[in-house]
C-alpha cells in the first residue's frame, strides 16, 4: 500500500522547490524581535498554511484556477512580485520597525504562502495528485507531501538556536543577506512566470 519511488520522488522534488535550509535565513529575518515562544508558534502557524493551501489545490487546484480563469504562469508572476516587496522590505532595514514587524503575522503571508506554498510546490502537487491513479500512489503522494511539511517545521523550529549563537548583529547581517536571496527567488519566479507566457503565445 506504498510507492517508494512516488513517494521518492514527489518528497525530493518539493524538497528542492521549497528548500528547508534555504527557508532558514528569512524565518530567522522575518521573525527576528519576536520572544523565542512566539516564533515557535509561528514556525508552526506557518507550515499549518502552506499544508492548507498545497491540501485546498492538491484536491481542488484546477478547478480553482479555471474558474478564476487564472493560469499558473499568472500564478508565478504574482508570487514573485509578492516575494519581491517582501525583499525589498528586508534589504532596506524597514522590517527593524516594530510597528510593521511585531503587528503582522508573518507565519501567513508571506511564509506560509508564497515561500512555501508556492506556485511551484503548488503544481508538482497538482500534477502528482493527477498522475495517481491508484490507491497506493495516492497515499505515496499524500505521504510526501506530509512528510516535507515536517521537515519544514523541524527546520524553522530548531533553527531558532541559532539566534542565541549570532545575536542581534548577526540577525541584522542575515536579515540582509535574506533580502537578497528572496529577492533573487522573487525575480527568477517572475522570469519564470514571463517565459512560459511568451512560450504559450
Amino acid at each position: 500500500m506504498f510507492d517508494v519511488a512516488v513517494f521518492g520522488s514527489l518528497f525530493l522534488t518539493l524538497f528542492v522547490i521549497m528548500d528547508p535550509p534555504g527557508i532558514t535565513p528569512i524565518f530567522l529575518a522575518l521573525t527576528s524581535g519576536r520572544p523565542a515562544k512566539v516564533q515557535k508558534r509561528m514556525a508552526f502557524q506557518a507550515v499549518c498554511v502552506a499544508g492548507g493551501v498545497i491540501t485546498v489545490f492538491g484536491l481542488l487546484g484546477h478547478q480553482i484556477l479555471d474558474y478564476l480563469h487564472v493560469s499558473v504562469p499568472a500564478l508565478m508572476i504574482a508570487g514573485g512580485l509578492l516575494l519581491l516587496l517582501i525583499a525589498l522590505d528586508l534589504l532596506t532595514g524597514k522590517t527593524d520597525e516594530p510597528k510593521q514587524t511585531k503587528d503582522v503575522n508573518v507565519a501567513l503571508v508571506p511564509l506560509g504562502m508564497p515561500l512555501l506554498a508556492g506556485p511551484g510546490a503548488i503544481v508538482s502537487v497538482i500534477l502528482a495528485v493527477q498522475k495517481a491513479d491508484s490507491t497506493t500512489t495516492q497515499v505515496s503522494v499524500w505521504a510526501a507531501i506530509l512528510a516535507i511539511h515536517v521537515v519544514l517545521w523541524l527546520v524553522m523550529r530548531y533553527s531558532l538556536l541559532i539566534i542565541r549563537v549570532i545575536k542581534d548583529g548577526g540577525v541584522v547581517l542575515v536579515t540582509r543577506l535574506a533580502g537578497m536571496m528572496l529577492s533573487a527567488i522573487a525575480v527568477q519566479q517572475i522570469i519564470n512566470g514571463v517565459t512560459q507566457v511568451i512560450q504559450g503565445a
